[in-house]
C-alpha cells in the first residue's frame, strides 16, 4: 500500500529554559543554561544539589484548583504543551473527525512524586493506609495521554509509551506510523517527566549517573567536553501535532516540516551503559534512514542524545562517524541537553522541536559549557560548540537512547509541496 506522508502542524513546550514556544526557542538560539540549584527540597544531604526546573510555572494558571490537585506535575506538563500545540496547529475542535485524531504520549517514569509523597506519608503514619484516593491515577504513566484526551474529546488510539528516555521519540515514532498506515487523520504526540524529585535525584546519585559539580550549576551539563561527570537532570514537557498532508492540506494548515522516517533498535548490552562501540546506535540511525528512504549524506543537523556522560557522548559519535563517514564534518552535530538537562521521557519531544526549530530559522542551537578537548572526541566533528551556527538545513536528525538499551531516531525534513 501507498503510505501516506506526515507532517507537523503544530508545536508547543514547557522547558527549563522557556515556558513557551517562543521562549524555548529563544533560549535555544541565546545558549541559555536551565540549571540552578534545586528549589524543591532541601538537598543537604544529597550529593547532587541542582537540576533544570521549570521556573515559573503556577498549576493555578492552567487548572482550577481541584484538577490540578488531581494531576502530578508530569500531567500537568503534558496538558500545558499539548493545548499550546493544538492552539498552534489551529485545529478547529467541532470540524474534526474525533475517532481520527489520537494522543500517544511518552513518559519513562510518571508520577514519581505522587508515589513518593504518597509512601512517605504511609510510612510517617501509624501504619494505617490512608492514601490519597487519586493515588493511583496520577501515579500511572497513562493518565497523561488519557486526561489530554478528554479535555479535547479526542476518540482515537490513546496510550503512553514507555521506553525510559526513548519514550517521546517512540511516541512519535508509532504516531508517524498509525497516520502512515491511514488509521489517524491526527495525532498529538510527545512527552512530559517530572522526576526533580527526592526519589529521582536520590536514585540517580546513587547510579553515579548524575553530575556532581554543585560550585557551578550553570555549566555542569557540558556535553563532549573532558571534564563532563555526568548528566543533569531537567523536567518539562514537548508536544508535536502530526498529521495526514493532504489533511493538514485541505484545512489550511501551516507546516513546520515533514516527518519522513522513524528508527528503532536495542543495544541489548547492559541495563545502564551504552555499548561502547556504539553498534546499537548505528543500527538505529541507519533504520531510519533506510525507513525515509534516505542516503546519509542528506542528512545537515544531528541533535544527538548527548547527555554529558563519559561514555555515551563518545559512543554516540564513534556511530555517526561510521554511519556517515566522509559526510560527518559536513553535518552540525549538537547537543541541545547541555541548555536543558536531561527530561528523561521527555527528551526525544523537546528535542525533535529543537530540530524542526533549527530547520524553520536556518539557525543551529549550541552545544554550551565546553571548555576542554576530549582527546577520544574526532578534532574535525563540528559540534556546534558554545555558539548557534547560521546555515541552510534540509533534513534533521534527532537521537534518543534510553536505560535497557532502547535506541530511537526521528528524521524531519522541510516540506516539499
Amino acid at each position: 500500500m501507498e503510505l501516506k506522508r506526515v507532517v507537523v502542524t503544530g508545536l508547543g513546550a514547557l522547558t527549563p529554559i522557556g515556558n513557551t514556544l517562543s521562549e524555548y526557542w529563544e533560549g535555544l538560539k541565546s545558549g541559555k543554561s536551565g540549571c540552578a540549584p534545586i528549589t524543591y527540597f532541601d538537598t543537604e544531604k544529597f550529593k547532587t544539589k541542582f537540576a533544570c526546573e521549570i521556573k515559573n510555572f503556577d498549576p493555578q494558571d492552567h487548572f482550577e484548583r481541584k484538577e490540578a490537585r488531581r494531576l502530578d506535575r508530569f500531567a500537568q506538563y503534558a496538558m500545558v504543551s499539548s493545548s499550546e500545540a493544538i492552539i498552534d496547529a489551529g485545529v478547529n475542535l467541532d470540524e474534526v473527525d474525533k475517532f481520527r485524531v489520537g494522543v500517544i504520549w511518552g513518559a519513562g517514569i510518571g508520577g514519581i512524586e505522587t508515589f513518593q509523597d504518597e509512601v512517605i506519608n504511609f510510612a510517617e503514619g501509624d501504619g494505617t493506609p490512608r492514601f490519597n484516593p487519586f493515588f493511583i491515577p496520577k501515579m500511572i504513566a497513562d493518565i497523561a495521554p488519557g486526561n489530554i484526551s478528554i479535555k479535547h474529546g479526542f476518540m482515537g488510539p490513546n496510550y503512553t509509551t514507555v521506553s525510559a528516555c526513548a519514550s517521546a521519540a517512540n511516541a512519535m515514532i508509532d504516531s508517524l506510523n498509525y497516520i502512515r498506515l491511514g488509521l489517524c487523520d491526527i495525532v498529538v504526540t510527545g512527552g512530559s517527566e517530572a522526576a526533580v524529585t527526592k526519589a529521582g535525584i536520590g536514585g540517580f546519585n546513587a547510579m553515579h549517573a548524575l553530575s556532581t559539580l554543585n560550585e557551578s550549576p550553570e555549566t555542569a551539563s557540558r556535553p563532549f567536553d573532558a571534564t563532563r561527570d555526568g548528566f543533569v537532570l531537567g523536567e518539562g514537557a514537548g508536544a508535536l501535532i502530526l498529521e495526514e498532508y493532504e489533511h493538514a492540506k485541505r484545512r489550511g494548515a501551516k507546516i513546520y516540516a515533514e516527518v519522513v522516517g522513524g528508527g528503532m533498535s536495542s543495544d541489548a548490552y547492559h541495563m545502564t551503559a551504552p555499548h561502547p562501540d556504539g553498534i546499537g546506535v548505528e543500527r538505529v540511525m541507519l533504520n531510519c534512514l533506510n525507513d525515509a528512504g534516505m542516503k546519509p549524506e542528506e542528512v545537515h543537523v544531528i541533535n544527538t542524545h548527548g547527555t554529558s556522560t563519559p561514555l555515551g557522548d563518545v559512543a554516540e559519535l564513534k556511530a555517526i562517524s561510521k554511519i556517515f563517514g566522509n559526510h560527518t564534518n559536513n553535518i552540525n552535530i549538537n547537543a541541545t541537553k547541555s541548555m536543558t538537562g536531561h527530561l528523561l521521557g521527555a527528551a526525544g519531544a523537546i528535542e525533535a522541536i529543537a530540530s524542526i526549530m533549527a530547520m524553520k530559522h536556518s539557525l543551529v542551537p549550541p552545544t554550551i559549557n565546553h571548555t576542554t578537548v576530549d582527546e577520544e572526541i574526532d578534532p574535525s566533528l563540528n559540534l556546534t560548540l558554545n555558539k548557534a551556527q547560521e546555515r541552510e538545513i534540509t533534513v534533521a536528525m534527532s537521537n534518543t537512547f534510553g536505560f535497557g538499551g532502547h535506541n530511537a531516531c526521528v528524521l524531519f525534513k522541510k516540506i516539499e509541496e
